[in-house]
């Protein structure tokens, strides 16, 4: 075997040369067949034939946001319990169905839904989706079962309290929102309010929440239309509820100039930094130039907030920033971990690429370049079929248009230099950025003042929180 550069028609190839790209492949989210049922409930089906597989998820528009008050985390313990057994399937019953057909199972709970999902061959699927029908209209909630899944939630929520990175990001959307806004709190609620939860909470919550008139059936995989609607029909046509979740009222507080509380973590040597305000619905107009804004501000690898945090100055081995887009206006923030001696130099620099990007705006090649990264990662985003379900499940969710997906890369390629300044100008308020620092207080404290962050400076009022829980303010 001899050494040295390979040879192509035209001489040697330099090993330092990349090989060129390689054609553009083109790609088309599938078309889905939508059809409601007797009842009201909406189905989607996509039909994708690569391998004998299907996909199907339920997804119900009550989310953590819908947990009645004193409840926190009712929604997702409620979603997990529904394992627990049905009215004519024990818990392992109902485990071994599934398990008899080759299905896997899984729930989810966001802030605006619920959703079960079940993966098997296709010739399975009737049978899933009658398990998966009895698993959500008819839970048994029986105390064992319930307080075996109640404890494991109390024991994820304890370990997230031992996590800094975890209890910047409760300490943040808590100061950004408020105890009393749902979004103020932790997704999974908190110890003291699940510790109190009952079987008969989560009947309750499941009798009020859970109904046909805002849920949808999605069934992606090689299966046929006909067919699937009414294998849907027999497993959910005569479900009938007149649930109906509740919707968020009120609104968060109004933002008070820039703030930063410190949450003192003693003996720490890194500093968490989360800093950032109210951010915008999903349902925004501008949302998909807003998304390379950010990307340009911090959504990337070769962001700026990165370049300069991490390449330049190597204060962190990451930082970025995100919109976390809801039904209701969810947070805008920029996130990093430093160690705590440059914790003063590192936010200074955070705010000044936030304030410089917001009025300034990204440059054309910045857009040409993000809106080509956007458009061309978009069909890694869908390379199973619980990708394509799920996002066919978000277009319920958020009442988005039936052909968004579809529509996606070309939307993304229109995007100008104009129109993403002006949505992060529109929707990036630097004047109010509320910013939470975890980390060892008595050193933070002086390094934030040295770099004049914090009053007389005039940059932002500080608090020093020596005890902070979630569950402990009243927002």
């Amino acid at each position: 075997m001899t050494g040295g550069p390979a040879n192509s028609a035209s001489g040697p190839v330099a090993r330092t040369d990349p090989p060129p790209s390689g054609r553009v492949r083109p790609f088309r989210f599938p078309e889905a067949t939508e059809a409601r049922l007797a009842n009201g409930m909406a189905v989607h089906v996509a039909s994708k034939a690569a391998f004998p597989l299907a996909t199907a998820v339920l997804v119900v528009k009550a989310g953590e946001a819908a947990a009645p008050a004193d409840k926190d985390g009712l929604p997702s313990l409620c979603a997990n319990a529904l394992e627990g057994g049905t009215t004519s399937l024990s818990a392992r019953q109902l485990a071994l169905g599934f398990e008899n057909i080759g299905a896997a199972f899984a729930v989810a709970t966001t802030w605006d839904a619920t959703s079960l999902s079940v993966s098997c061959l296709a010739e399975h699927l009737p049978r899933a989706m009658s398990l998966l029908a009895q698993l959500v209209r008819e839970p048994v909630f029986d105390d064992d079962e319930f307080d075996r899944f109640k404890a494991r939630r109390l024991a994820a929520v304890r370990q997230r309290a031992m996590d800094p990175a975890a209890l910047a990001a409760d300490a943040h959307a808590h100061f950004v929102f408020g105890r009393r806004f749902p979004y103020g709190r932790p997704l999974g609620g908190v110890a003291e309010t699940l510790a109190a939860l009952a079987p008969a909470d989560a009947r309750a919550f499941a009798e009020s929440c859970y109904g046909p008139g805002h849920a949808a059936l999605v069934v992606v995989g090689d299966i046929e239309a006909e067919e699937t609607l009414e294998a849907a029909e027999r497993a959910w046509g005569d479900w009938r509820s007149s649930a109906s979740p509740p919707e968020l009222s009120g609104g968060p507080p109004a933002a008070d100039g820039r703030r930063i509380h410190v949450v003192h973590r003693p003996g720490s040597v890194q500093s968490e930094i989360r800093t950032g305000h109210v951010g915008v619905s999903r349902a925004a107009p501008d949302y998909i130039p807003l998304q390379v804004f950010n990307l340009i501000l911090g959504g990337a690898f070769s962001s700026r907030l990165n370049l300069n945090l991490r390449e330049r100055r190597g204060f962190t081995y990451g930082a970025r920033s995100g919109f976390a887009a809801r039904r209701s206006p969810g947070p805008f923030f920029v996130s990093t971990s430093v160690e705590t001696a440059v914790t003063g130099p590192a936010l200074r620099e955070v705010f000044r690429e936030v304030e410089e990007m917001a009025r300034g705006g990204p440059t054309i090649r910045d857009v040409e370049t993000a809106t080509g990264y956007l458009a061309g990662v978009f069909p890694l985003k869908f390379q199973s079929l619980g990708q394509l379900a799920g996002a066919i499940a978000r277009q319920f969710v958020y009442d988005l248009p039936g052909a968004y997906y579809r529509r996606f890369q070309e939307s993304v390629r229109a995007v100008t230099q104009e129109q993403a300044h002006h949505a992060g100008r529109a929707h990036v308020r630097p004047d109010e950025l509320c910013t939470v620092v975890v980390g060892d207080a008595g050193k933070v404290v002086p390094a934030l003042s040295e770099c004049d962050l914090v009053l007389p400076g005039g940059a932002a009022r500080l608090t020093v929180h020596e005890d902070f829980a979630p569950s402990a303010f009243d927002g």
